[in-house]
């Protein structure tokens, strides 16, 4: 990575016209926005669908894509939806947030309506789709099918013979459920085909897509059930321990996520094949992958099976190096962001180290009290070249909402590195984002709600928390013309500017 700069606003974030941000017009104007910005990367978070919750870190699937995120404008010129049943569609158009039961009633409603018009099994690109996907998508479709039958439970409460994968159920159901199973082929058809077009668009302009992957899959995925035997579960497919994150200053019990663990001996033995068939996905849907939860490789925190909460939990050995280097071996060299958040020790620091992926540092952990024997490592002063550097992540609070929040020291510390005890609280964001922007870090990352200088309100996710996650969206006005030129002179002024395009475009046409 160069010296650049980047912004973090997921795809679901994006100010379009039908609910939720998507893969229509507004992705595509915003591409041109991050472009005269001078701007290098977009980073999004997982295009997965979600689950129960809302987020993409629990998916029915680690390779399928969001059947929201598919542009109904292109299937209205496609002709297989028609513009007023669109128009009349309920996705619950509040500017500013996202509505998801009334998208998924409204969403999906249209898109079977696609499908049945679309006669999807004549297509000869959808056929070559299927050869090339249909090692994971064929369970994903049956998955997904056979879980609207059982009323959308999760799948270790479907009748037994289905749930163990009998031969004779999953022919069965491959029979009675056919045109489920074709349906939900066909939104991954068209999702990819809808992804791919954006992607090659961003690229053409300059601009590099750095995905997320999460280390863990859902215990009520496609993944699981088709593959128990990666995960560690009982002969009858319960878990037998479950992941989490300990006990620490922000948690007195910890964190319990419940995503089953993996089998690692298995996946040695198998030369980790079904890592090296995620990763070369993750590598053709994205430019850059970010790991979450990279630590997780070194060790991993292992939760006793229906523990209520992570008290009585305890680390054990992850595979390390291992992974890294048959993914060199069968990939090649690769864009690789490691998430290294959280509980840090020596043997973890050498993996990162080891792996040469670049790690994150996060601004708003450099001033906490509670915990400044390693709040040094993230004052930028200390950032190494080779790491990417952000005010906050996903999972953090927005800049002003997190200054509003900390304690007077906190505040004092904060404004004593930044040498400012006079700017305003509400204009803070922009003397912190300048010393991201400034620090020794080859690649910067501002979410977008810290340009903004939004409060919590914006925030996109707390974690443990349910029902008020993952719905924040940009609107329209707030992609100023005006923000767009300040983010682009401060990106110019500490040398982050898309050199490629910095000459290419008239300012002036801008304004």
């Amino acid at each position: 990575m160069n010296r650049s700069a980047g912004i973090l606003l997921p795809i679901s974030s994006l100010p379009s016209e039908y609910g939720i941000g998507d893969f229509g017009k507004c992705a595509y104007e915003f591409v041109d926005w991050l472009k005269e910005a001078g701007q290098s990367y977009w980073q999004i978070l997982p295009l997965v669908p979600t689950s129960f919750g809302d987020s993409p870190y629990q998916s029915f699937s680690t390779y399928a894509g969001n059947p929201y995120f598919i542009d109904l404008d292109a299937l209205v010129e496609e002709g297989v939806l028609k513009s007023e049943e669109v128009d009349e569609a309920d996705f619950g158009n509040k500017e500013g947030t996202i509505d998801y039961e009334k998208l998924y009633k409204a969403r999906l409603m249209l898109l079977r309506k696609a499908y049945e018009r679309s006669d999807i099994s004549k297509n000869e690109d959808y056929g070559r789709y299927m050869k090339k996907n249909g090692w994971w998508l064929e369970d994903y479709a049956l998955f997904m099918a056979v879980k609207s039958r059982f009323n959308g439970v999760a799948w270790t409460e479907w009748a037994e013979d289905i749930k163990l994968r009998y031969g004779f159920a999953l022919e069965y159901y491959r029979t009675e459920l056919y045109y489920d199973i074709e349906f939900h082929q066909y939104l991954q058809f068209t999702f990819y085909k809808q992804w791919m077009k954006l992607k090659e668009y961003a690229n053409d302009n300059g601009i590099l897509i750095i995905g997320d992957i999460p280390i863990y899959v859902a215990m009520d995925s496609a993944d699981t059930w088709a593959n128990p035997e990666m995960f560690q579960l009982d002969k009858d497919n319960v878990p037998l321990a479950v992941a989490g994150c300990p006990p620490d200053g922000f948690s007195a019990t910890g964190q319990l996520w419940g995503n089953p663990l993996y089998r690692w001996d298995y996946h040695e033995q198998t030369g980790y094949d079904w890592w090296m068939k995620r990763l070369s996905y993750c590598f053709k849907m994205y430019d850059v992958v970010r790991i979450d939860h990279f630590r997780g490789f070194d060790e991993y925190f292992s939760i006793p099976y229906g523990a209520e909460t992570a008290v009585n939990g305890h680390w054990e050995k992850g595979p390390g190096m291992k992974l890294f280097n048959k993914m060199r071996e069968v990939l090649g060299e690769r864009e690789v962001v490691a998430e290294d958040l959280g509980y840090m020790t020596d043997t973890v620091r050498k993996l990162v180290y080891d792996s040469g992926f670049p790690n994150m540092k996060v601004l708003e952990f450099a001033f906490d009290s509670r915990d400044t024997g390693s709040a040094c490592d993230y004052l930028p002063h200390n950032y190494t070249e080779n790491c990417v550097a952000y005010t906050g992540t996903h999972d953090n609070e927005t800049l002003i909402g997190w200054f509003d929040c900390i304690t007077k020291e906190e505040k004092e510390m904060t404004r004593e590195y930044l040498c400012d005890y006079r700017t305003a609280q509400k204009n803070l964001h922009w003397p912190m984002i300048s010393l991201v922007m400034r620090s020794r870090a080859n690649l910067s990352i501002i979410p977008m709600q810290d340009y903004l200088g939004l409060d919590n309100k914006a925030r996109m996710n707390q974690p443990s928390t349910v029902g008020k996650n993952w719905k924040w969206r940009v609107t329209k006005e707030q992609l100023s013309e005006e923000l767009k030129l300040k983010i682009r002179k401060l990106t110019k002024i500490y040398g982050r500017i898309n050199w490629q395009w910095d000459e290419k475009i008239d300012v002036k046409k801008t304004t």
